[in-house]
């Protein structure tokens, strides 16, 4: 009975991970790491053969070759014989967590566990995309599915009655998903919250402020504008010009495009739809109002390319920024790109905040303006209607000048069916110059071609065996 009764004396200790020192009073307690530090890999399957795991990875060489790139990731293949694998990418991960060995000792009279911390973890490798985008080499035949692994991969030399067999295909497709996860989940906690009617409730008398930038905005600015180069570019972007594509910034503006990215939400707000989108417009202007504002509009241009058009796609001489054959596995890190080409800096300049360093920012001409005559550098492109420097577009583009009435849904201030236009004229500049480079080049060959005609007859004839020499080229 008095065992029963009697209190059990549970108190809690603390483990430091801080370096030895002398023992803390009250239920606190300092412990030592070893100075060994290891990188965890957390395997999406149950584990049973150690070496088969280590082998799904590619082994210990192309471990270490991802832990010593700080940029690569993890492959995982499920199947390493099959080359139809599509592996499973693991992140790289900081992490504080400690490896853990627990004991624990089962008896007759009492059983206690015993629990060590061998070392810590500073990194962790995480496959969290999804592992079911794989490809099978298999055939259903007679409601079965057969393998054709041993039918596709070769393993000997083989005859030419081997490629003539008649064999079901096996089409792979070009590429897997781009994305190893479709969503970037969050797991967070359940929250009872109340609805914030009241908390950034606006009245309807409230005076509206459209001239006034956001106050992050504002303050991200000023931390960074430390320079009197800063105030002239700041005050160079609102004069101007009133509305602003992000290419046409670049092509005038010398500065760094990470500093520009904190410029434009001071000055301008960002339009989503309508004839000035992805554009940035001065705050406290409204397009829609002002029928000065139609050269500013926006023209969304794709180069045309078929045979109806006169020419092919194998004849396109603007080559597409990306295509789904050149796609690889994204197993590093995704930088971000560049997106225009750059113009050296003279060594006389001096204006701007990168003369300074000697490295010029300023986006090519061909980035945002389009003359007669020339190719665009992309194969889909956005031009302001005041950066057409053609006339016969101009005058498209004028034909209602100071009789605008009202502002259209798709066409702004222009005249209904004015972009239609445009296009048309576009493609058909772009045309001409497509075929007068393929004029060129064919009787560029033609020359060369009669050149070493000449050159062969010449040297037959000199050493009166045409027959053999002519043979012989």
């Amino acid at each position: 009975m008095s065992q029963r009764n009697q209190s059990l004396d549970l108190r809690l200790k603390e483990l430091s991970l801080s370096a030895p020192s002398d023992p803390a009073p009250g239920n606190s307690a300092s412990l030592p790491l070893r100075g060994k530090r290891l990188v965890c890999v957390e395997y999406p399957a149950v584990i049973q053969n150690l070496q088969r795991a280590l082998h799904s990875l590619g082994g210990e060489r192309a471990v270490s070759k991802t832990y010593a790139h700080p940029n690569r990731r993890l492959e995982l293949r499920f199947r390493p014989e099959d080359p139809f694998c599509h592996s499973v990418c693991g992140n790289r991960l900081d992490s504080g967590n400690l490896l853990l060995r627990v004991r624990r000792r089962v008896r007759k009279t009492k059983s206690a566990n015993n629990t060590n911390i061998l070392f810590g973890l500073n990194m962790i490798f995480l496959c969290s995309g999804l592992a079911d985008f794989q490809c099978l080499a298999v055939h259903p035949e007679n409601s079965a599915i057969t393998s054709l692994y041993d039918k596709i991969l070769l393993t000997r030399p083989e005859s030419q009655e081997f490629f003539e067999q008649p064999l079901p295909y096996f089409l792979p497709p070009a590429i897997f998903s781009r994305l190893d996860t479709p969503i970037d989940y969050f797991y967070r906690p359940d929250l009872n919250q109340k609805a914030g009617l009241h908390k950034n409730f606006i009245g309807l008398n409230r005076a509206r402020r459209p001239h006034n930038c956001m106050e992050a905005a504002r303050v991200i600015w000023q931390r960074m504008c430390v320079k009197e180069c800063d105030k002239r570019l700041e005050q160079h972007v609102r004069e101007r010009r009133p509305i602003w594509s992000r290419n046409a910034v670049k092509a005038n503006v010398d500065t760094h495009p990470e500093k520009l990215k904190l410029l434009l939400p001071l000055l301008a707000y960002y339009m989503v739809t309508g004839p000035w989108r992805s554009l940035w417009v001065r705050l406290g202007y409204d397009p829609r109002k002002s029928p000065e504002s139609k050269q500013y509009q926006l023209l969304d241009f794709r180069i045309r390319c078929s045979t109806k058009h006169g020419y092919s796609l194998s004849d396109m001489p603007v080559k597409p920024k990306r295509t789904a054959l050149s796609y690889t596995l994204p197993i590093t890190v995704n930088k971000t790109a560049k997106p225009l080409a750059r113009n050296p800096l003279t060594m006389g300049k001096k204006s701007g905040t990168s003369a300074l360093n000697g490295v010029c920012f300023f986006a090519q001409e061909s980035a945002y303006i389009f003359r007669e005559g020339m190719l665009p550098p992309h194969r889909q492109m956005f031009y302001q209607l005041c950066d057409l420097h053609v006339d016969r577009i101009q005058k498209v583009v004028n034909v209602n000048q100071g009789l605008e009435k009202s502002c259209d849904e798709r066409d702004g201030w222009c005249v209904v069916g004015t972009t239609d236009q445009i296009r048309d004229i576009i493609s058909d500049l772009i045309k001409k110059v497509i075929r007068s480079k393929k004029s060129c080049k064919k009787s560029h060959r033609e020359v060369v071609d009669n050149r070493n005609m000449r050159h062969i007859e010449t040297r037959g004839y000199s050493n009166r065996k045409f027959s053999v020499i002519y043979g012989i080229f």
